[in-house]
């Protein structure tokens, strides 16, 4: 019994002096994180630079706290009397462990803070460096890994980075896709391939939308349904994807698109209709030329002008064509300085196709489809207006009122 008191009355300076360091440790920690990160997140928040508001964030500040308990822990163990040179050592491996560690995620921190900072620069879309910042932070997280390791087992890090070379190719194998994302990181940003706001098109990963953002690992798409798809980088450079932003740097949007005309209906205009089309004031320059080419040509081949098989004439195909190209060229939403071709397609087994091919000098979405809604209103409402018809197969409308017509003979 006596043994006892005499053993205990020999650990009472030991526990009451771990005691002592462990409340030291805990009023660090609240002095730090209570009082010194709250006068720094107000200085950073009444600052005009926008790099510590960032660093805030980030939380950046809140990881390098953890330091100061361990730091008392690390320094104030060897104060403690009565403890034994093995357990001091154990715990200052574990400060340094943790010192280690804390700091790590700092500098990952650190590094979330420069992209925050970088991304509000214009040239962040062009040239994003997300990629290469998360590749830091893997490095980042590796060493610590390393560091703490080696704290804890109290070995130098030069030991165990030695042994990494004989895992070098289990390394290959396991960071496979981040060595592959990396290339492709590199290989985006310098080509600038893909940018953040990019309408990308990806039609074998159902991807269709802009680019929300571009990692390491991932390319980020927000489709036009507000899905969200996630693709991995080098997948996006493995395979074939549209990127629409060529269309908006070029300022025009691609109207391509047809009608059909009944081929019952096309035939030569006569006399009539062409002093009609020639009161109509985007047909009235194509009405006289083409008929001064056309007698011109009639004249040299000497054609009896009464034989009407032999001579060359307007039709109402062509002048329909003609009246199509004038009111595009005169069109306010149409650009004037790209391709615009109104042609014949192949004729088949539902009409003769028109296609109208031109550029709508609005590339957003919601007023290109109104240009081109607009444009084949008037197109579809005027074809009449040249004794032509639209081809429309069949409806059962259609079929009722022919049944009807038989019944009435």
């Amino acid at each position: 019994m006596l043994d006892s008191l005499e053993h205990y009355h020999a650990l009472a300076p030991a526990i009451a002096g771990l005691l002592l360091l462990a409340l030291l440790a805990w009023l660090a920690d609240i002095l730090v994180k209570r009082i010194a990160l709250g006068v720094v997140t107000r200085i950073a928040r009444r600052t005009r630079s926008h790099w510590d508001d960032a660093l805030v964030e980030s939380k950046v500040f809140q990881r390098l706290a953890w330091l100061m308990p361990v730091v008392v822990l690390h320094y104030g163990i060897t104060l403690v009397p009565g403890l034994s040179d093995g357990f001091v050592q154990v715990v200052r491996n574990v400060a340094t462990a943790w010192t280690a560690l804390a700091v790590s995620l700092a500098g990952v921190a650190a590094l979330d803070a420069v992209n925050r900072i970088y991304e509000q620069r214009p040239e962040s879309r062009e040239r994003p460096i997300k990629g290469f910042l998360q590749m830091a932070q893997l490095v980042l997280y590796i060493v610590g890994g390393i560091l703490v390791i080696s704290a804890l087992i109290d070995r130098s890090p030069l030991v165990l980075l030695g042994g990494l070379g004989a895992m070098g190719a289990v390394a290959m194998i396991v960071f496979k896709d981040t060595l592959l994302s990396l290339a492709a990181s590199i290989q985006l940003t310098s080509q600038k391939v893909i940018q953040v706001g990019d309408w990308l098109e990806l039609p074998q990963y159902g991807a269709d939308g802009d680019v929300i953002d571009v990692a390491l690992y991932t390319i980020t798409v927000q489709n036009w349904d507000k899905t969200i798809t996630v693709i991995p980088t080098h997948r996006v450079m493995s395979d074939s994807f549209k990127n629409w932003r060529g269309m908006t740097e070029a300022g025009g949007r691609r109207i391509k698109r047809s009608i059909r005309i009944d081929v019952n209906t096309i035939r030569f205009l006569d006399g009539q209709e062409i002093e009609r089309f020639k009161s109509f004031r985007l047909l009235d320059d194509y009405i006289n030329g083409k008929q001064a080419e056309l007698d011109k040509y009639n004249a040299a081949i000497g054609v009896d002008r009464d034989s009407d098989v032999n001579l060359r004439r307007l039709t109402n195909i062509g002048t329909l064509r003609a009246y199509i190209v004038n009111y595009l060229r005169h069109h306010p939403a149409i650009h004037d300085d790209m391709t615009l071709i109104v042609r014949q397609l192949q004729p088949g087994d539902d009409g003769l196709p028109i296609e109208i091919y031109c550029f709508a000098n609005d590339t957003n979405w919601v007023s290109y489809e109104g240009v081109q809604s607009d444009l084949f209103d008037h197109v579809c409402a005027i074809v009449p207006e040249f004794g032509l018809r639209l081809f429309q197969k069949p409806s059962g409308v259609d079929v009722a009122a022919l049944a009807k017509r038989g019944d009435s003979h």
